[in-house]
This record gives structure tokens, C-alpha cells and sequence, in this order.
């Protein structure tokens, strides 16, 4: 499953979703799951035909019994979504941004193939940005 991500990316500050305690103190966990929730509320990235194959797909991270993830609102589907977007975000920011700041879409492609980093975020010719959550 694909999920378009452009509007999260580039409207929001994926350090609101994704942060160290680190960075953020020691109520990153927390604030960053809140943030997530909220914005998982209000601007789903998934689509209500969607959320099962997302708990599908973050039952082979094995984390989370069947139980767990049944119980799951389609706020906090979208949720655990954003985090990971936001994780690998901040990760490519971190390891492919050019001189400007903006990511390097070939330097993201070649520390993919390096298995680096997930490589699960690319965008189209259309300037879409898109999240990969296939098995």
C-alpha cells in the first residue's frame, strides 16, 4: 500500500511527531504519540478501507498481539503511521539533504540500496510524496 504523504511532509515539522528525549526532554514519548494522535485525528493519512492492512502490516514488527491492534482507533492507526513517516523523514534529512537543507532523492535511492535507511519514502514526477507499506 502506497499513502500519499506530500501534505504531512511538507506542511508539518516532523519533529512534532518524531523526536529523541534528546531533543525533546524527558516527555518526548508522550508529546510526540500526542502530537501524533492529534494530527492522525484531524488530517488521517489513511483511508477507512485502509486501516486494517495497517495494522496488518505493523503486526510483522511483532510489537503488538492481535488483541492490541483490534483495539487500535483510527486515530492511533494514523498515528503509529505518522511516527514511522516521521522517523524515516528526519532520517533522510539527517543522512540526504543537500547543501540547501532539501533532501537528495539520489542519495536517499543509493543509501536505500545500501540498506542504510528503509527506503520507504520517494516521490513521483508529479511532485507527490509517497510512504511504502508493503511487506
Amino acid at each position: 500500500m502506497n499513502i500519499d504523504i506530500t501534505k504531512l511532509v511538507t506542511e508539518g515539522d516532523m519533529f512534532d511527531f518524531s523526536a529523541s528525549r534528546l531533543e525533546r526532554g524527558d516527555n518526548a514519548g508522550p508529546e510526540t504519540w500526542q502530537n501524533a494522535c492529534a494530527e492522525g485525528a484531524t488530517s488521517p493519512l489513511l483511508a477507512e478501507d485502509e486501516l486494517e492492512e495497517a495494522r496488518d502490516w505493523f503486526a510483522d514488527f511483532g510489537a503488538w498481539d492481535a488483541a492490541e491492534r483490534a483495539a487500535w482507533t483510527p486515530a492511533e492507526v494514523n498515528a503509529l503511521v505518522i511516527q514511522f513517516v516521521a522517523g524515516e523523514w528526519r532520517e533522510m534529512e539527517a543522512l540526504a539533504s543537500d547543501d540547501d537543507g532539501e533532501i537528495d532523492w539520489a542519495e536517499v535511492e543509493r543509501l536505500a540500496e545500501q540498506g542504510t535507511i528503509a527506503g520507504n519514502i520517494w516521490p513521483d514526477a508529479d511532485g507527490r510524496i509517497w510512504f511504502n507499506m508493503d511487506r
